[in-house]
């Protein structure tokens, strides 16, 4: 490790923390339905949205409508990203001529993007069209990110409402989060990326001749603008098959800074939002701090790990850390500090290749994942999945002084608590039970690069991303066949909805309840204390479920690489 990494990691944090409260501001005032700059702009789009959809801003909805609303839009974009793959040989803006997409893939990849996790089970370059580029897969980056953020919203409604049979309306907080919030954002940073080298065309592919005077066929298309959405809403899904480490999505040092901010920025600035609708902005300090201190702790493990590197490559004289698969334009921290934001955000998007990192290195982007992806999180998946987090630790609060549980004034009961561990053992339920089947099943051990500890985690890794919304893989495993495409399909939608309805269910609960005043025995939740607790039950619940996995994988490799076995 070195300075010049820490100052680099130090200021991508300051950038951070700087953003939350003006971005914070701004999205309370959107979705507040106060006047913004963009008012007049957006404004008459906004209410012939409405018109459309049969509803108007003044329209609110029971737990129930909107959990309705939100799977039925889901559906409906499922249903017209997979009918777009199977008929892209039919369909304009197809300059290279490719054909209908595989029946199992197009499956996969429209369960991936409408659950905002954009897994990649194919080349973006040499298997979809301009068209389903655009039309379907950015579309999907922009609308499965506003409902992420949705729901956030809606819970956040849940704590900071008393009495109330709403938590708000579904069509109005989407079409508000995309119309003032992605849209201006990604028009901004379009424009950007487009200055600094990222392609933004709808020309054919361009033939070049190599210095050797073999022909080369150079991909091009409408990248800037996917880059924008799939980082700012943490889709993750790159327009290339080498995602952020190919040239022309991420030409230099400054673009690269660009997207990690982008990555963070709106689920942190999530944070504000939170403590400025319940009224007490250190509430939202106070889980932000959380996120932090999981954040560092991850980055310091994983960058770590890299620089030290494999004292088998250190004995035959070779020293500078673990660059094996790495960004050399922006070494071992950047590629470091891109995994570990990249899983801790659930974007997907890599610089690096996470197969390659150490044993450790690798671990922490697989632990990010398996926490449910709590710190920061994907836009608004994150924020709804810590607070599903905070549930569970004003209860075990509650136990440990033997009164009931109190957040924010309302009282946390047994169907809040139920609906929480549901939310949170949905994961691990995906990610193991698909796991254990595809390290014994023959015709999925084959799709395997490496065997031993490394294997496992590598199949470990591909369910994990799944089923935490994530996107990112160990390239080593093979996952375009029947098998992968349909059992991490499956974990993506259940990774997805079934947190949001436990969610949602909390957010119609909670709303509905009186608000209690503070008094002595309140537990306080804005402070050192509260943020000590919270990371530990977020630990030691993470630690009892996946210890027993990550011993399997990625601790059993790091003990072997020390004596001196590799895989």
């Amino acid at each position: 490790m070195t300075l010049n990494g820490w100052i680099q990691i130090l200021v991508f944090c300051g950038i951070i923390v700087l953003l939350t409260k003006p971005l914070g501001f701004y999205m309370h005032r959107v979705f507040n339905g106060d006047r913004t700059l963009l008012s007049p702009i957006f404004g008459p789009l906004e209410r012939g949205l409405y018109r459309i959809c049969g509803t108007s801003e003044r329209e609110e909805q029971h737990w129930t409508a909107y959990a309705v609303a939100l799977l039925l839009f889901n559906l409906a974009g499922f249903l017209v990203l997979y009918g777009l793959q199977r008929l892209q040989g039919s369909l304009p803006y197809n300059p290279a001529g490719m054909g209908a997409v595989d029946p199992a893939l197009a499956f996969n990849t429209a369960a991936s993007f409408v659950t905002n996790t954009n897994w990649q089970n194919y080349g973006g370059e040499s298997t979809m069209s301009y068209l389903l580029q655009m039309a379907g897969l950015t579309v999907q980056n922009f609308v499965s990110a506003a409902t992420g953020i949705a729901i956030a919203i809606a819970l956040i409604r849940g704590f900071a409402r008393a009495s109330g049979k709403s938590i708000g309306n579904f069509w109005v907080d989407m079409t508000r989060c995309t119309l003032y919030v992605l849209l201006p954002l990604c028009i901004v940073l379009t424009l950007v990326y487009v200055w600094l080298g990222i392609p933004q065309t709808l020309g054919p592919y361009v033939d070049a001749t190599t210095l050797e005077g073999a022909k080369q066929t150079i991909a091009l298309g409408p990248v800037a603008s996917q880059v924008a959405i799939k980082m700012l809403g943490t889709n993750g899904g790159g327009f290339f098959n080498a995602n952020a480490a190919h040239p022309f999505e991420d030409p230099d040092a400054i673009s690269n800074l660009i997207q990690m901010v982008t990555i963070f920025a709106l689920g942190a600035a999530l944070t504000n939002v939170f403590g400025r609708m319940v009224g007490n902005q250190r509430q939202g300090w106070a889980i932000l701090a959380s996120m932090g201190v999981l954040f560092i702790a991850g980055v310091a493990v994983c960058y770590w790990a890299e620089a030290v590197g494999n004292p088998l490559v250190h004995a035959l004289g070779i020293d500078g850390g673990n660059m094996e698969g790495k960004e050399t334009r922006f070494g071992i921290a950047l590629s470091a500090l891109f995994a570990v934001i990249t899983t801790a955000a659930s974007c997907g998007a890599v610089n690096a290749m996470h197969d390659s990192f150490t044993a450790l290195g690798g671990m922490i982007p697989l632990i990010n994942m398996q926490l449910g992806e709590v710190i920061v999180g994907g836009v608004g998946a994150g924020f709804y999945g810590i607070l599903m987090f905070i549930v569970v630790a004003v209860f075990v609060a509650g136990l440990m002084v033997g009164r009931t549980p109190e957040y924010l004034g309302k009282k946390i009961e047994a169907k809040e608590v139920k609906m929480a561990m549901l939310a949170i053992l949905c994961l691990p339920l995906a990610m193991l039970i698909f796991t254990a089947i595809a390290v014994v099943l023959p015709s999925a051990v084959t799709s395997m690069a490496n065997g031993g500890p490394h294997g496992f985690s590598e199949v470990l890794y591909a369910y994990t991303s799944a089923a935490a919304n994530n996107g990112s893989a160990f390239g080593g495993l093979s996952g375009n066949t029947p098998w992968y495409n349909i059992t991490i399909g499956i974990g993506m939608l259940m990774g997805r909805f079934l947190v949001i309805i436990p969610a949602l269910a909390i957010a119609g609960s909670l709303a509905a309840k009186k608000t209690v005043p503070a008094s002595a025995g309140t537990f306080p939740t804005d402070g050192p204390l509260f943020v000590g607790l919270l990371i530990g039950v977020i630990v030691i619940v993470g630690g009892l479920t996946f210890f027993p996995a990550l011993a399997v994988g990625p601790i059993i490799e790091h003990l072997a690489m020390i004596h001196g076995q590799t895989f």
